[in-house]
């Protein structure tokens, strides 16, 4: 998958119903990729990087696309996957994803059960046991990757506004979340609006 070329907010939506797997020692885990969040760089006032900050927390955000960035926010991990070429730090951030193997080491992790496993950004990286060690890794290049051969693709790509970006003027309200219409692991999905997996996924009886 090209994390460079491509527009970020591009790269969120192709993301969707991408197979992301972390093997580790004890368990391969894999979940399909639900709803993602584009953030676009030094002028987007939500990104990390606006305004060309620079830190060494940040570093990842500067390499090159593909780079996998995790910070922690509220004892969570979040996972970035790093767009566009180096020094231009955009990233899309994996909000939800639907379990696929490794499924009770999953629930174990989390010690909880259905959409709550995997649906929100902290969830799922609790879920596959992601965490900071994987900072500035490069996916698909380690434990970390993208099986596009078993992803799935959606029926339809809903845009919204980011969750939980207050007081950044118009970067609060603008679309740059993605996910797949109707499907239950997306963030406060309500129960009314799911959809059956045929009609959330093309292809799929």
């Amino acid at each position: 998958m090209d994390f460079i070329h491509p527009a970020t907010k591009e790269i969120a939506q192709n993301l969707l119903g991408k197979l992301l797997v972390h093997k580790t020692h004890a368990c391969i885990y894999s979940g399909f990729i639900v709803e993602t969040e584009a953030y676009v760089g030094m002028d987007d006032m939500a990104c990390h990087s606006y305004g060309g900050k620079n830190t060494p927390r940040l570093q990842s955000m500067y390499k090159a696309g593909g780079t996998i960035y995790v910070y922690t926010m509220h004892n969570h991990h979040m996972l970035n996957i790093v767009t566009k070429e180096a020094n231009n730090p955009q990233a899309v951030l994996i909000r939800a994803v639907e379990p696929a193997e490794g499924i009770e080491q999953m629930a174990a992790n989390r010690q909880q059960t259905g959409i709550l496993i995997s649906n929100g950004p902290g969830k799922l990286t609790k879920a596959m046991a992601i965490t900071k060690e994987l900072d500035g890794t490069v996916m698909n290049e380690g434990a970390l990757y993208i099986d596009e051969e078993n992803s799935k693709e959606p029926n339809k790509i809903i845009t919204a506004p980011r969750i939980g970006i207050p007081n950044k003027g118009d970067w609060t309200i603008a679309p740059l979340r993605y996910y797949v219409k109707g499907h239950p692991f997306v963030s406060g999905m309500a129960k009314k609006e799911t959809l059956p997996s045929t009609k959330i996924w093309k292809n799929v009886l």
